[in-house]
């Protein structure tokens, strides 16, 4: 509880103590009998001015500033008329319990806010740098991209960086919303806003403190109040003319009834001011701003960050999704996927990128995929990297003499003695080698030593585990249409399309084709249908833009991606896009329940108040009673799964 806070509860008990004793001495008659009409009123004023003071100050401050028709102006108002026609119990009690319910809506914003506020605690608040043998710290803004920090063990990582020395594991669920920690060693990128769990960390940092990871969150974060949802600047608009109209009506009430009715002013007054009480507006303008704020941080506990409650509320009518292919569906990473002998069979027992006993691939030495990888030696072309990661031991250059890498087709190396070719199909042809052609999807290096076929190796981008599970739960939760859109070759975009269970496939595209491509999909939608796209590189920024909800791989995804994306996945996990599709239409159902509840209640405790059939407490509940159900209800969106 802040100071304000406490402060707050302090003049509610005060009140209490005062008022209570008054009232029921009031009630029982038991007052003093020379007090008078004017005694009273003093004797009321002084629970009313301890409670209520601020509340009438801030209503004359608004209306000295040209903001009129607020809770403020409503309250001051109506507790006024309550004194005007001697109901001075019901007006304190009005006041008292407005206040208690002010308190609450302020603590449970309060809870919150904090709950994203401690989720997102990343920031670091300093940063090791050792001098003369001796670690100081330092301002994180103070490093400079190439200096070297150390990270103890607990400390949280403060920039963006490669490890240069040790080996620890990383917890990275602030940032990613995964609670398994992840193996950081030599070579490893780390990025700020982790924590090292074990081991010192020499790491050399890649990025400043202003394009770290973690400033960048902390950005996204702060400006996600700016961007409303369609339905929360409705409900701006409607309580800047709804605040005006009941004033009006509230002084209709007061004064037609006793001029063409007969009825008593006192009576008149009386209606209008229960009718004031009932009609304020703080259960739609407090609860459905919080329920988008706890939206967002629910999906943010996943690791997914929603910059705006407008991309919240674009996401749960999300009827089409696009997803870029390499570093979103795939890993982005070739690899060595497939090995097969001249004969066309797989050797047994072999597992790919690992070291594999090498009899095992030919039945001779040397066997299949050392032979490439001596071929494959002395180039750093990535598919010759995957070549030697497969074979994953130490290379002896002494045994490899002659290379000669021919362009376009492949190597050709003299190894112990004997010629070795590795190379595509015209490489066969050229040598005139007799070969047998592998039909499966990717990059295919066939083999030979001396002038005899030796089996071929297949390299691909290998498909995220993940993605499997993306594209069957998206489709679980209503995404009628999944569409893939890649720049690669056409067999190889419908070889993972169809192994993902994808309903199109557009391949061979240029960022431009992307953008045309999508501009067509988003022609076909219908309604309030909307489409989102998936990328990560750089050349996604311009579809990620033009998207209804751009989403980008906020781990691996470049900066121009992060930035022209609405929303982002911390830890490039495309199988969270369904959860914050399901939190997003938990979401929208709790803001419609807020809607309805609230203006379903006041539109009936209005009608009994206009009529005389609802008196002061039956207002404060409309009121106060109404905002505090709206708001514990606009907190559940905080805890959804």
């Amino acid at each position: 509880m802040t100071k304000k806070q406490k402060a707050m509860l302090l003049r509610i008990i005060a009140t209490f103590i005062v008022y209570i004793p008054l009232a029921v001495a009031d009630h029982m008659e038991a007052l003093p009998e020379g007090l008078g009409t004017w005694g009273k009123l003093a004797v009321y004023l002084v629970p009313y001015v301890l409670i209520g003071w601020d509340i009438v100050y801030k209503a004359f401050r608004n209306i000295k500033n040209g903001q009129v028709f607020d809770e403020n102006f409503l309250m001051s108002v109506a507790t006024f008329g309550a004194f005007g026609i001697g109901e001075y119990s019901e007006a304190v009690a009005v006041m008292l319990f407005y206040q208690v319910g002010e308190l609450f809506q302020s603590y449970a914003v309060n809870r919150s806010r904090q709950s994203i506020t401690e989720l997102m605690d990343i920031c670091p608040e300093y940063a090791n740098i050792e001098e003369d043998g001796q670690l100081k710290q330092v301002d994180p803004d103070d490093v400079q991209v190439g200096d070297i920090i150390v990270v103890k063990a607990g400390e949280r990582i403060p920039l963006d960086g490669k490890v240069v020395f040790g080996d620890s594991m990383v917890d990275t669920s602030a940032l990613t919303g995964e609670s398994v920690p992840r193996k950081a060693g030599v070579g490893d990128d780390v990025i700020s806003g982790c924590v090292n769990g074990s081991g010192l960390l020499r790491v050399q940092v890649t990025k400043e403190f202003d394009d770290s990871t973690v400033a960048k969150i902390l950005e996204l974060v702060e400006n996600a109040s700016s961007k409303k949802a369609q339905v929360e600047n409705f409900i701006t608009r409607f309580a800047r003319y709804y605040t005006p109209i009941v004033v009006i009506a509230a002084v209709v009430l007061a004064v037609l009834p006793p001029l063409l009715l007969g009825q008593s002013w006192s009576e008149g007054v009386r209606r209008a001011c229960t009718f004031l009480v009932i009609s304020c507006p703080c259960a739609l303008v407090i609860s459905v701003p919080m329920s988008f704020f706890s939206g967002i941080g629910a999906a943010s506990r996943r690791g997914v960050l929603v910059k705006g409650s407008n991309y919240l509320e674009a996401l749960s009518q999300m009827d089409t999704i696009v997803f870029d292919k390499t570093g979103t569906l795939t890993k982005g990473e070739f690899k060595v996927t497939e090995i097969h002998l001249a004969d066309g069979s797989v050797p047994a027992g072999n597992a790919i990128g690992v070291n594999t006993a090498d009899a095992d691939l030919s039945g001779e030495k040397p066997g299949l995929l050392e032979l490439a990888a001596l071929a494959e030696s002395y180039s750093d072309h990535p598919i010759s990297r995957s070549i030697k990661d497969a074979w994953g031991s130490a290379i002896d250059m002494n045994r490899v003499s002659d290379t000669e890498e021919i362009s376009g087709h492949g190597v050709k190396a003299v190894i112990d003695g004997h010629v070795v070719l590795a190379g595509n199909s015209k490489l066969m042809n050229e040598m005139q080698v007799g070969y047998r052609e592998c039909p499966s999807i990717g990059t295919v290096v066939y083999v030979a030593e001396d002038g005899v076929f030796k089996g071929s190796i297949v390299i691909s981008d290998t498909i995220k585990e993940e993605a499997y599970k993306a594209i069957h739960d998206l489709k679980k939760v209503g995404v009628r249409r999944t569409v893939m859109l890649t720049g690669d070759k056409k067999e190889v975009g419908e070889a993972v399309a169809s192994r993902l269970g994808l309903d199109e496939v557009h391949a061979e595209l240029l960022p431009d084709g992307k953008v045309a491509k999508v501009e067509e999909l988003l022609a076909g939608l219908h309604g309030k249908d909307k489409l989102a796209f998936v990328g990560d590189g750089i050349n996604d920024a311009p579809v990620l833009s033009r998207a209804d909800i751009g989403i980008a791989m906020g781990s691996m995804g470049s900066d121009a991606a992060i930035e022209a994306a609405d929303i982002v996945l911390m830890d490039d996990d495309p199988s969270k896009i369904s959860d914050v599709v399901r939190i997003s239409r938990k979401t929208m159902s709790i803001v419609k329940q807020n809607i309805i509840f609230a203006l379903g209640v006041k539109a009936i405790v209005l009608l009994m108040g206009a009529f005389g059939m609802a008196n002061m407490w039956e207002a404060v509940f409309a009121d106060v009673g109404v905002s505090v159900i709206a708001i514990l209800n606009a907190m559940r969106a905080l805890s959804l799964k």
